[in-house]
């Protein structure tokens, strides 16, 4: 397994303090707060890391790309390097990090067998690994992103409102998230302990922020973040209620993660440069404006030990914030 943390890097990470990128918003949202009082004993149902690998973005802008012609600029931007192993170091290096949050901060935390053998979960199939799944992202956005499971847990279950599908391919997995969550309700109930449910989404496209966790020493180019809205933590208490913490603001980390490539080819660009200049002479004449706007693809090629080693610091920041938040219910 490729190394995470350097000693360099490590000694970096002590003396910063903990940053959430945001723009004076409240980091978490919190659902059901109640339900989490009282609850200090846990298994952990999913844990599930996912990797944004293509996103196509869509921003419309009122002046256009060409300034007076008005367009819609339109991004894509996919992830190359990342290999399956990566992604497993990552997720499994997460998960460590969380259930040592969780010891840390007072909770009993039950292993994975005692739920995973229990006939509660005895007809739950876990969904394929790793599991891909269309995703929708912000209005008119969408993307392609892959998670894993821990090594340590037998099944990958995910419930109701851990993703965001896009069309008719998530709809199978919605039905098996409804019966996952069912069988862990069950669980919760009958042996008396609180399950959690965790799902990071990593989005590698994030440009260098104010107020995002730096490591010292290294170059800066782009930012990993544990994605706002698509990233929480879910306890489903031994009453069989809820308590759920969605993360509001990117949890970011700096640094050399990836390269950046306009990947766009000369012809889409000379077309597009020639529907827009038509556009604007149409404007002039008076024939009205033609938003062709512009499309631009975008090739990012990661850095690996980089881009493991911001990942797995970006998920151990996310848990750090939610489990504080959930200690404090309790």
């Amino acid at each position: 397994m490729t190394k995470l943390l350097s000693a360099i890097a490590a000694l970096a990470l002590l003396a910063q303090p903990v940053s959430i990128a945001a723009k004076e918003q409240e980091p978490v949202k919190i659902a059901g707060p109640a339900n989490a009082k009282g609850v200090g004993a846990v298994a952990v149902g999913a844990f599930n890391v996912g990797f944004i690998f293509e996103s196509i973005d869509r921003t419309a802008a009122s002046g256009g790309l060409m300034g007076a012609f008005g367009g819609t600029t339109k991004a894509k931007s996919e992830l190359v390097g990342v290999t399956p192993e990566m992604m497993q170091a990552i997720t499994d290096a997460a998960y460590a990090d969380f259930t040592a949050q969780l010891a840390t901060a007072g909770y009993t935390v039950h292993p994975a067998g005692d739920l995973f053998t229990h006939g509660a979960l005895a007809k739950t199939k876990s969904q394929a690994v790793p599991l891909d799944i269309n995703i929708a992202l912000e209005k008119g956005s969408k993307g392609k992103a892959t998670y894993f499971k821990p090594t340590a847990l037998p099944s990958l279950l995910m419930i109701p409102g851990d993703f965001m599908g896009s069309g008719m391919s998530s709809m199978g997995i919605n039905m098996s998230a409804g019966q996952a969550s069912m069988a862990l309700t069950s669980y919760a109930k009958e042996a008396g302990v609180g399950v959690v449910d965790v799902v990071y989404l990593i989005d590698f496209s994030q440009q260098k922020r104010p107020g995002a966790f730096s490591f010292g020493g290294l170059q800066v180019n782009s930012a990993l973040s544990v994605s706002a809205d698509y990233s929480r933590m879910t306890l489903i208490a031994p009453s069989g209620k809820q308590s759920v913490i969605t993360i509001k603001a990117p949890v970011a980390v700096e640094g050399e993660f990836v390269e950046k490539n306009d990947a766009t080819s000369g012809t889409d660009k000379a077309l597009q440069s020639g529907a827009n200049v038509a556009g604007g002479v149409a404007a002039v004449m008076g024939f009205g404006g033609l938003r062709f706007g512009k499309t631009r693809t975008f090739e990012f090629t990661a850095k690996p030990d980089n881009y493991e080693e911001g990942a797995a610091k970006a998920a151990s920041l996310a848990s750090e914030l939610l489990i504080g938040r959930f200690g404090a219910l309790r």
